[in-house]
């Protein structure tokens, strides 16, 4: 039931363009950071609160378009519907004071935008529940509520600015500062980060470059710097693979070996890796890989067979009778 009245709300929000408040709006109490690197040009968001699936009720982003946060009882409107505004070329303050003007529930709202110049504005309702606050700035707004401690926001603005290297990297500082300051006052379960492009590809799905959601988790932000090492290892790993179907099989080492560095314990990139060293003629090298990768799952020399027939081992029958013996 109250799925379904919130996605008459939302519906209703969005064909009317006005948003009013509702008691079956979900109680998003939570601290999030909206941001745009401003060498790259990319643009993220990135959020955790006590409550289940964060990231699909209060982050949005549009490569080329700006960000949205959207939080404390939480409207997802704002998300779209800003997103549009700014598409149209509003910047991230007059789209905020448009939908803020037009919510008979603004005071509940605590809410983010960014625009593709790294505009920012921000908004935290009188009714939101204390501690609550936001601190904007160029390329970046950081915003909290329901915090145990009135310092998370400027906790989170700090470790923004005075950390160094990616958007994601930054912003994930952000969010561990917020949980060093102890964060939720209710404590901790879900958390997510969104990063887009500069500007759109016209593929929706060369846009996005990061898309990553803690469901549920006892240490959401421990879970999601997890994932986020996982993700750069298989960005790696796509390289390789790229490499591998241009015929650049040194190239493809060369990622491979970054991947495993960021994942070691993953079976498959050590596979690709010694499959790559087979295609580089290096079967001194691979053998050892490979049998290593047959003891632990025998389906790998299943594979390794059918890798043939797709030319994607290129290999004497000989010398895969030997690789297939091991």
């Amino acid at each position: 039931m109250k799925q379904f009245l919130l996605f008459a709300f939302i519906m209703i929000s969005l064909t009317s363009g006005a948003q009013v408040y509702k008691l079956a709006e979900p109680l998003a109490h939570t601290y999030s950071i909206v941001a745009r690197d401003s060498v790259t040009g990319e643009i993220g968001v990135a959020v955790q609160s006590h409550w289940f699936s964060v990231g699909s009720l209060a982050i949005y982003a549009h490569a080329g378009v700006g960000a949205v946060a959207t939080q404390s009882f939480v409207n997802p409107s704002y998300g779209p519907n800003g997103l549009e505004l700014m598409k149209q070329g509003m910047s991230a303050q007059n789209a905020l004071d448009k939908l803020i003007a037009e919510d008979t529930g603004a005071p509940y709202r605590q809410v983010a935008f960014l625009d593709n110049t790294g505009g920012t504005a921000a908004y935290t309702g009188s009714l939101c529940i204390a501690e609550a606050g936001h601190i904007t700035g160029k390329n970046f707004s950081v915003q909290a509520n329901m915090m145990l401690k009135n310092t998370v926001w400027q906790a989170m603005a700090q470790a923004f600015k005075n950390t160094t290297g990616s958007l994601s990297k930054r912003m994930l500082a952000a969010m561990k500062a917020a949980e060093a300051e102890k964060g939720d006052i209710r404590g901790k379960q879900s958390a997510a980060i969104l990063i887009v492009k500069s500007e759109a590809t016209g593929n929706i799905w060369d846009d996005t470059l990061m898309d990553l959601r803690i469901e549920d988790h006892p240490n959401p932000i421990q879970e999601l710097e997890r994932l986020m090492d996982i993700h750069k290892a298989y960005e790696f790993m796509n390289k390789g693979d790229l490499a591998t179907e241009t015929g650049n099989t040194m190239a493809a080492e060369t990622y491979y070996l970054k991947a495993q560095a960021l994942y070691p314990d993953n079976l498959e990139m050590q596979f690709w890796y010694a499959i790559n060293l087979l295609n580089n003629k290096n079967f001194e090298k691979a053998t050892p890989i490979l049998k290593r990768i047959y003891t632990a799952n025998s389906n790998w020399k299943v594979l390794t067979k059918r890798l043939v027939a797709s030319q994607l081992l290129k290999i004497s029958e000989s010398k895969l009778q030997t690789i297939l013996s091991l």
